[in-house]
C-alpha cells in the first residue's frame, strides 16, 4: 500500500474524485511552505519551488491505483513525485517538471477555493 497526497481534480467534490473510488481517505493535509500551486484553469499543478502552503488530501491507494495515477499525471513524462511528510505517514505527491511558462499562482495554496480573490 502507498499513501498520496492530492491537491487539485482528484479531491473529493473535484472532476476527477471517482478516480479514488477505491482508496482510502485518511484526511486533510496541508504541506510545509516550500512550493507553489498554478491554475491552468481546469486543472492545477504544483511545483517544487516557492513558499506557499498546499491544502489537500491524504489518501491510502494499492500498486494499481499507483500506477493508473501515474498515467493519468503523466508520470514521468509531465510530473514527478516526491515523498512528502504528512500526518498520516510519508505520502506522494505529484509536481510539475518544467517550470510552466505562463501560469496563474494560487496563492492561497488551495485548488479548492480558486475562485476567491485575493487582495494585496
Amino acid at each position: 500500500m502507498h499513501r498520496v497526497f492530492v491537491y487539485g481534480t482528484l479531491r473529493r467534490g473535484e472532476a476527477e474524485a471517482p478516480r479514488l473510488r477505491t482508496a482510502t481517505y485518511l484526511g486533510r493535509h496541508i504541506t510545509e511552505p516550500k512550493y507553489t500551486l498554478c491554475d491552468f484553469e481546469e486543472y492545477p499543478a504544483a511545483v517544487s519551488w516557492g513558499l506557499t502552503q498546499i491544502s489537500g488530501e491524504v489518501y491510502e491507494i494499492s500498486d494499481e491505483l499507483l500506477c493508473e495515477l501515474d498515467a493519468y499525471e503523466e508520470y514521468p513524462k509531465v510530473y514527478h513525485r516526491r515523498q512528502i511528510p504528512t500526518a498520516f505517514g510519508t505520502a506522494w505527491i505529484y509536481l510539475m517538471r518544467a517550470p510552466p511558462a505562463v501560469a496563474c499562482v494560487i496563492a492561497h495554496g488551495d485548488w479548492c477555493r480558486r475562485d476567491e480573490i485575493e487582495i494585496f
